[in-house]
Parts: C-alpha cells; sequence; structure tokens
C-alpha cells in the first residue's frame, strides 16, 4: 500500500510554530561541542565526542513495498543549529543513527525535537535513553520523570562518560511503549581501551580480554525489531491506537525484512528520502572472525534466531559485559541457537576458520517471523557471504 502525505504547508507552520514558541516550555539546553575550535562541530579533543540527532516524524517502507509512518530520530551532525528544524523535519531514520564511542571517551549527543509534521496535533516530547548505560546521571536517563524532556522547537545535550566497553542500544522513553514501537531505536556500542593493541593477531576487540579471546576482524549490528502496521497506519490516520492488540507482523533486521536486508543501498521512502541507511549484509574473508552486535528491542517479542549449518556462533557477550567470571574462568558458550528476550543485547562471534567459502543465512528459527507482513520468506533472514581468500 503506497501512500502519498500533502503536508507541505503543514511544514511552513509548523516551522513558524516552532520558532514563535516560547523555548522555556521545556529543556533548552544546547551546549557547544567542548574543544570545538573552528565551529564545525568536532572536537579536536580525541577523548571528546560531538554528535547531533533530531527526534520526529517521516516514514519507512516495509520489504513487500507498504510505506508505514514512523517516530524515529534522525542524523543533524554537520547541520548548523539554525537549520536543524527547517532541514530535518520528516527524516526520521530506522534505525536511529548508529553512535559508536571509544571507553573513555566522553560523548555530548544534542537531541532537537523537530516536531511532528504528519500529526501537528500531537505535542509529543522525546528523550534519549542509553539502554544499560550504568550508573547513569538521573538528569542524562532519558527517563521522564526524573530528567527533562525536549518539547517541540527545543534541543537537549546529554552528556556520557563511556567507561564500560559492550554492546548497547539507545531509545525514546517518553511513552514507551508507543515510541518505541513506533521506530524510535537505535544501535550504540563502546569499543574497549584495549583497541588499537596486537594481541592474538587481532587489533579489534568485543572486550578488554587481555587474551585476544574477543577478537574480530569485522563487526555487524543486527538490531531485531518489529512493526505492528495497524498500530503504524492508526497513528498515520488519527486513530485510536490499539495498545492491547499490539502484535509485530513486520519483523526486521536493523529495520528491514528479507531480501531488503542484504540490499547495500538506502531505501527511499515515499517521500524520496533514504530513511533506511543500515544494511544487514554480513561479509567477510574465509579465516576471519565476524562480530555480531545483537540486540531486540521489539515490544511484543522474543526472536530467536540461528545459522545455517557451517558457520559456528559463540557467544562472548551479554547485557555489555565479557562473559568471564570472577575467577578469570571463560563462561562464554557456543551455541546453535539463539534466543534473544526484549531489551536484551549479546555480543556473538562467528569464527570462518575451515568455512567453506559461500554464501550462508542468518535467520529466525521461527517460521511465523520469517514474512514480511502476508508475504513469505522476508522477515527477519540475511545472508552471509564468506569470500575466498
Amino acid at each position: 500500500m503506497k501512500r502519498r502525505t500533502r503536508y507541505g504547508s503543514m511544514i511552513v507552520l509548523l516551522t513558524l510554530f516552532v520558532w514563535l514558541c516560547p523555548l522555556t516550555a521545556s529543556a533548552n539546553v544546547l551546549v557547544q561541542c567542548p574543544g570545538d575550535t573552528n565551529g564545525d562541530g568536532i572536537s579536536e579533543d580525541p577523548n571528546i565526542v560531538c554528535r547531533s540527532i533530531t527526534g520526529g516524524d517521516g516514514y519507512t517502507t516495509m520489504a513487500d513495498g507498504l510505506d508505514l509512518y514512523i517516530f524515529s530520530f534522525g542524523d543533524a551532525d554537520g547541520v548548523a543549529p539554525d537549520r536543524v528544524i527547517a532541514d530535518l523535519t520528516l527524516k526520521a531514520q530506522l534505525p536511529a543513527p548508529t553512535i559508536v564511542v571509544k571507553q573513555g571517551q566522553e560523548l555530548y549527543l544534542t537531541m532537537t525535537n523537530v516536531g511532528m509534521v504528519v500529526r501537528p496535533d500531537l505535542f509529543d516530547p522525546h528523550t534519549v535513553h542509553w539502554h544499560g548505560f550504568p550508573n547513569a546521571a538521573p538528569i542524562f536517563d532519558g527517563l521522564p520523570e526524573p530528567s527533562p524532556s525536549a518539547n517541540m522547537g527545543n534541543s537537549f545535550t546529554y552528556y556520557y562518560n563511556a567507561a564500560v566497553p559492550g554492546t548497547y542500544f539507545y531509545h525514546c522513553h517518553v511513552e514507551a511503549a508507543e515510541h518505541m514501537q513506533m521506530g524510535m531505536i537505535g544501535n550504540l556500542w563502546v569499543t574497549p581501551k584495549q583497541d588499537g593493541t596486537s594481541i592474538g593477531g587481532f587489533t579489534k576487540f568485543a572486550y578488554n580480554d587481555g587474551d585476544g579471546s574477543t577478537g574480530y576482524d569485522v563487526d555487524y549490528p543486527v538490531l531485531l525489531t518489529g512493526f505492528d502496521s495497524f498500530f503504524h497506519i492508526a497513528s498515520d490516520t488519527v486513530q485510536a491506537l490499539p495498545f492491547a492488540a499490539m502484535f509485530d507482523e513486520y519483523p526486521m533486521i536493523n529495520g528491514r525484512g528479507y531480501p531488503d536486508t542484504i540490499n547495500p543501498n538506502d531505501i527511499l521512502n515515499q517521500e524520496g528520502f533514504g530513511a533506511q541507511k543500515v544494511p544487514s549484509l554480513i561479509t567477510a574473508t574465509a579465516g576471519q572472525r565476524i562480530l555480531l552486535r545483537v540486540c531486540n528491542i521489539s515490544t511484543t517479542h522474543q526472536y530467536t534466531f540461528a545459522t545455517t549449518l557451517g558457520v559456528p556462533m559463540k557467544v562472548v557477550g551479554r547485557g555489555a559485559a565479557l562473559l568471564r567470571g570472577p575467577d578469570g574462568k571463560d563462561t562464554s558458550m557456543t551455541v546453535n541457537v539463539l534466543n534473544v528476550g526484549g531489551g536484551q543485547a549479546y555480543d556473538v562471534m562467528l569464527d570462518t576458520n575451515g568455512v567453506v567459502p559461500g554464501t550462508y543465512f542468518l535467520y529466525t528459527t521461527d517460521l511465523a517471523n520469517l514474512s514480511n507482513g502476508q508475504q513469505e520468506r522476508g522477515g527477519i533472514m540475511t545472508e552471509i557471504v564468506i569470500n575466498p581468500l
């Protein structure tokens, strides 16, 4: 089902409203990037990372061609603050822009609420919640009760000291069931201090293992989630939202169902914007190690996935923690299938040493989730391409 919006005038009205609206209604904390000496938004201090995102709405295209209305974050890096609202309305991304920092770096993350162009009747605030961040300061945790929420036209700069490496994700915590179902989720991980050193023939690692056991050559996010199309269409058409009946029938990896998962290009939505920018094709050269950064953020499903025979899976981390006991005992697990509950994150290693070059599959073992709505042979499935040396 293709849907074409007619909201050109609403964009103008929304922009005027935002700039005329008093900014004291909510948090309007916009922090200049520390160490930025030339005004490009990038700190010259290697220990400081500054990122800018938006919170707003847009559209995304399912693998069967259905366009669905979404809320999500967008990429505002390099955009002048006085141009963010004018340039980035209706440009939400699924998933949200990926955030990567190194252990010990400080992250200044500015989120600007650009409003809901398609639903000008909504005045939803937004926050950023770094899921799993240890000992987060309440003001920066993104929970609406103890921390500020940015209303339309407002910005808030979050501060994090990335002290603990691992795989995380982030999402909006305002009306969480609705905003997460609508798509306000993104990949996020922290690389360890050990990165850049040479241990066991590797220079990239999932954790500070000391022995190279979590070393890898290439890594890929595997963000498992799903959409309830009836919920999204109800929001788009200003109908009562079916919370009690919420059930995802469009399961996805990184915002895509198969075969879109193996498409290396941005997928254009009905507005002509490349809202889906994260492909899920997994490639490596025979003998390399592949790190999969797996998260499940579905609001309705647990997901179980496997690889086709011949590609072993080893879980080396869970919940942003190395699987190793306090006495140093290795508690990593070699598995045939992995069940990932909502809110869980795993670091999964695929060792291609001895694997015959060719095309393999990563897929869900639940046949009901191998579909794009009513279309079969879709959903949570992607290819693992092992190239010869």
